[in-house]
């Protein structure tokens, strides 16, 4: 096995009280699922140590739920093109980056604590930007945290979305089928766990479209939904020096944060030119357990279970 990049004392606590890892054990956990891959002609999927075991700790090591995962994390991206189809880091991505629009913070809430995430649409153009570039850029930043972000992967993240400066011409082309999917994809397919979305600064007009956006995800999404007034109420829950320094925090500079995140996207250049040789071809799949769009997101919120042998 590969060396794996340890983990800090408090994230194994976490990684061993509750997500079921044991070191001793990891080999056996990853040679378990090359094997199971070994065996779906159907799916081509990256197999590096580090990507499995993010996947097998938010599935908290239930070989089973790592399999399904696997499977619909592949799926799910095949039948999206518009949005996985053509993930490069080109100048449209470094240009969404450098808005700020999206960041990941420096510091997650606490020793052992999940990773916090932020968007504010206050610098989001809709005129230069449509949401299929930022959800596409989120999905990039995420994939990238399978390989490098033990908090995301041992603890979950949150996300803070700001709609204070929120307008109407971004309104105007809201997408709720791909809303729906998004969550579909957060659910079923991304290993890392959601632990809270929050929503501050809502106004009343926005408080409607939460509500059917809300609508339109999973469950067990839906109960992780909060909405906050302000700022104060947010910090109630969540510390302000959690926050970044704009938000008057001290988890860095958004300016900062996203120069480093433009580092990052150029160190994957390579790596997401390579993505689309991975993924599932339904011409392979046993003619009995073929999927499409319909099956996996259902017309009317429905999803239909993989089966995975």
């Amino acid at each position: 096995m590969a060396e794996l990049r340890p983990l800090t004392a408090e994230l194994r606590h976490i990684a061993e009280t509750e997500l079921n890892e044991v070191r001793e054990r990891l080999p056996a956990d990853l040679d378990a699922l090359r094997e199971w891959l070994a065996k779906q002609p159907h799916l081509r999927a990256r197999q590096d140590d580090q990507f499995l075991v993010g996947f097998l700790r938010g599935c908290k090591f239930s070989l089973e739920k790592t399999k399904s995962k696997l499977e619909h994390f592949y799926t799910i991206k095949t039948l999206m093109p518009e949005l996985f189809g053509n993930r490069v880091v080109d100048a449209n991505t470094l240009a969404l980056c450098r808005t700020g629009t999206y960041v990941r913070l420096p510091n997650a809430w606490g020793a052992a604590g999940p990773r916090i995430q932020i968007t504010n649409y206050e610098n989001f153009d809709p005129k230069v930007f449509k949401l299929v570039d930022l959800f596409r850029y989120q999905t990039m930043l995420s994939e990238m945290s399978i390989w490098e972000d033990d908090h995301a992967n041992v603890s979950g993240y949150i996300e803070i979305i700001d709609m204070a400066k929120l307008s109407l011409s971004f309104v105007a082309q809201l997408d709720f089928n791909l809303i729906k999917r998004m969550g579909v994809f957060a659910e079923k397919a991304q290993p890392t766990r959601i632990k809270g979305i929050h929503f501050i600064n809502c106004p009343k007009e926005a408080v409607a479209l939460l509500n059917l956006a809300k609508g339109l995800m999973p469950s067990k999404l839906q109960q992780r939904f909060y909405v906050y007034k302000n700022l104060e109420q947010l910090n109630k829950v969540i510390p302000r020096e959690y926050l970044p320094d704009e938000y008057g925090g001290s988890n860095g500079r958004v300016a900062d944060i996203q120069a480093q995140a433009e580092r990052q996207l150029l160190g994957y250049s390579d790596y997401f030119k390579e993505d689309s040789q991975y993924g599932v071809n339904e011409q392979l799949r046993n003619e009995g357990k073929r999927v499409n769009a319909d099956s996996i997101f259902g017309t009317e919120g429905s999803f239909r279970k993989l089966d995975i042998d």
